[in-house]
């Protein structure tokens, strides 16, 4: 049964602060407590912690979740520009030199994930360890030769090359906030990202989208279309060099402690991630598969996430 508090919008405080030029908005809860940044990817906002904020923030962390630039809350940059070095930028600018935090545990998947893995590499002194979920990874031959599924199912990728490769024509056929809500809604149903029914409540009256409350929450953010047409900016940033606004550092990492989740109903990230992101990160616990979840972790095995990072931690909230 949904919660009410799960899928209101106001449920928690949104502050804002201008960094490199953009605004970006962001939730901060337990402030005083170890630093947790949880950065979204797509098609999510910031509400997809919804779940996780408050028993984070009382397990004693400080919780940081910000709506990345052209998503949710924020502005959308004004050189046009949403790749993974711009959203990398604007994170360390927000935690480290607006918050002023000397350290920071990091959780992400999807998009978020290699946000937090170029952190993770750019800033290693920062960065104390990481929590990464259903992300992008890089593909490291040698250690990877031997992995089956190490490629994303081609028969899913079909968003992937329109929004890289057509931005502006796919924003110009959502013309509307309905059509624009409906495109975002099949990736939380029908595309079966998620684990199946994960976004559904039976008990429930059926939702405008999808037949779901819960739908209508994560869709109502992308009705505006100039802030879809800026979340298609990382899939352009994969084609189009001009796209980007620096290079982004995903590779090998050797040193960051890094807790592996999987959600192994995810019907669009690689059937290898658990081994894949084994292999790129050294120092690993994990990885830990789990059951009836799909992409969207925070919002599918809430509990998983929150327990998973409260062990991790255990040493620094004992502190």
């Amino acid at each position: 049964m949904t919660d009410p508090r799960d899928i209101d919008p106001n449920r928690f405080e949104t502050h804002h602060a201008t960094v490199r030029d953009v605004r970006i908005a962001f939730v901060r809860e337990g402030v005083g407590g170890v630093p947790l940044l949880c950065v979204h990817g797509w098609p999510e906002t910031k509400r997809v912690f919804w779940k996780v904020i408050e028993p984070l923030a009382a397990a004693g962390f400080e919780v940081i979740v910000p709506d990345l630039r052209g998503f949710g809350d924020s502005g959308v940059s004004p050189d046009g520009l949403h790749d993974v070095y711009a959203h990398s930028a604007d994170l360390y600018a927000l935690v480290h030199d607006v918050l002023g935090h000397e350290s920071v545990v990091l959780v992400g998947g999807d998009l978020g994930g290699p946000v937090v893995q170029d952190l993770a590499l750019r800033y290693p002194d920062w960065v104390d360890r990481m929590v990464l979920f259903n992300s992008p990874l890089p593909y490291l031959k040698e250690r990877m030769a031997n992995l089956r599924n190490s490629r994303p199912a081609r028969e899913a990728s079909d968003y992937f090359m329109r929004q890289g490769t057509d931005p502006d024509g796919l924003a110009a056929d959502l013309a509307t906030p309905e059509q624009r809500r409906r495109y975002i809604a099949t990736f939380y149903t029908s595309r079966f990202w998620a684990h199946p029914g994960a976004f559904l409540d039976q008990s429930q009256p059926p939702g405008r989208l999808g037949g779901s409350a819960e739908v209508d929450f994560h869709t109502e953010p992308f009705a505006d279309g100039d802030r879809l047409r800026a979340s298609f900016g990382g899939y352009e940033s994969s084609f189009d060099a001009s796209r980007r606004s620096g290079t982004s550092m995903i590779g090998h990492n050797p040193r960051t402690q890094t807790l592996i989740l999987y959600g192994s109903s995810d019907h669009v990230i690689y059937p290898d991630f658990d081994r894949m992101a084994a292999a790129t990160f050294d120092n690993h616990v994990g990885p830990f598969l789990l059951r009836d979840c799909g992409h969207f972790v925070p919002w599918e095995a809430p509990h998983a996430l929150v327990s998973g990072a409260r062990m991790f931690c255990s040493d620094l909230l004992a502190r």
